[in-house]
């Protein structure tokens, strides 16, 4: 089987857990070595325990510098006992830093794939500072041999134009990861006998303007909608999360859940899904494609995005939707307020009808994924390596990923 080493940016993810699930189910070992934003610590991911470099704090970009600078001189002696792997993989910048350092310690020779799915703001800076860290960036990953991204308009507005990176790229989005047919919720046509509508705000809670647009929105339509949230908020983006949510009549936070577990739960629970985010707007914000987007669909809730970014492109390609216009309460109610049964049917049966596939990522998506990486890791001229392009959405052997 296949050795990775998977070097993760924080271990408490559940992104983390669903690429190691993928690993494992591609036929791969895995081990495991990150950092952790829980004060609680690292714990066992899948059964693998992992190797905990220590904990980093969200949006503290000078702290994290530190804790990798403490890493990397900490790796001979964390990784003494580790088996050279085939493969090494960086998720996100930082761990580019360690992959490279790890490298150097199991020889120089092992192939390193850079996992990139948010593009930070400070490498897109348009200054002395961005242009600093997108050379460390490249000169980080020049032996990286396949940059793993998940939205083409990242290749298309980052890496292509901007990056010193220059590939191969290998297209993987946020899927679901489902090996049976994922349970669906109960089919429902509306709120029946003058219930609210619900929107679901779930996953990585960061965006401050969403939180406050839904917030204002739902008071403007007097409880007309109620909005949900469930997952893991990023306190660094907010003034006071707790305090903004339990002042709200009609908006409430339930808490964490288990993914992909709970999902049939959560959004069958509600009616949409909100997939927009202002976090880093007219940037990484416009390009992404988030994991809400595919877990919704999945099961049903009809998605809501924000008008020019790459999520709206998607659901119009895909004919599925609504799109917001205007970012403020007022335009989300233009969108929503006449909101009604036939509609809401009609667009439900729009998400439902299109193919799981599109939503999901099975065995054999894994397999593809755990395939490439061993190509890369075999002995091959370097001008081969440069010609192993993989376009958008499509492995080295054609199958969709």
């Amino acid at each position: 089987m296949p050795h990775v080493l998977y070097l993760v940016h924080d271990l408490n993810d559940p992104a983390v857990r669903r690429r190691v699930i993928m690993l494992a189910a591609g036929g791969a070992t895995v081990t495991l070595a990150g950092f952790h934003r829980d004060a609680r610590g690292a714990v066992a991911i899948e059964g693998i325990t992992p190797i905990d470099l220590g904990q980093t704090i969200d949006g503290k970009f000078v702290q994290r510098t530190y804790a990798v600078a403490r890493a990397i001189l900490a790796l001979q002696r964390l990784f003494k006992r580790i088996t050279k792997p085939d493969v090494i993989i960086g998720r996100n910048l930082e761990m580019l830093a360690i992959a490279h350092r790890a490298n150097a310690i199991f020889g120089g020779a092992v192939p390193i794939v850079y996992e990139c799915l948010d593009i930070h703001r400070l490498l897109l800076r348009d200054d002395l500072v961005g242009a600093i860290i997108r050379r460390g960036e490249g000169y980080l990953g020049r032996g990286a041999q396949l940059v793993v991204t998940s939205s083409p308009a990242f290749i298309d507005h980052y890496f292509r134009p901007m990056s010193e990176l220059h590939g191969p790229f290998m297209l993987i989005e946020n899927k679901v990861i489902a090996f049976d047919d994922p349970a669906q919720p109960t089919d429902v046509s509306g709120p029946p006998n003058g219930t609210p509508w619900k929107i679901g705000w779930f996953g990585a809670l960061r965006c401050r303007r969403s939180l406050q647009l839904l917030a204002d929105f739902s008071r403007a339509l007097d409880g007309r909608f109620e909005i949900v949230l469930r997952g893991r908020p990023a306190y660094a983006a907010f003034d006071d999360f707790d305090a903004v949510v339990a002042k709200e009549p009609y908006l409430s936070f339930l808490g964490p859940y288990k993914n992909p577990e709970e999902l049939c739960a959560i959004y069958g629970a509600v009616h949409f899904a909100w997939a927009i985010d202002f976090f880093e707007e007219g940037l990484n914000s416009n390009w992404l494609l988030p994991n809400r987007l595919y877990e919704g669909c999945l099961h049903g809730a009809v998605p809501i995005a924000f008008e020019g970014t790459e999520t709206a492109r998607f659901l119009a390609r895909e004919a599925i939707g609504l799109c917001l216009q205007e970012a403020t309460p007022e335009g989300l109610a233009a969108l929503l307020s006449r909101m009604d049964s036939v509609t809401f049917r009609r667009l439900r049966t729009a998400v439902k009808s299109k193919d799981q596939n599109r939503w999901t990522a099975g065995r054999r998506d894994c397999v593809a994924f755990v395939r490439k990486l061993m190509e890369i890791s075999a002995v091959q001229p370097p001008q081969l390596r440069l010609q192993c392009f993989v376009s958008a959405n499509v492995s080295s052997n054609g199958e969709r990923i």
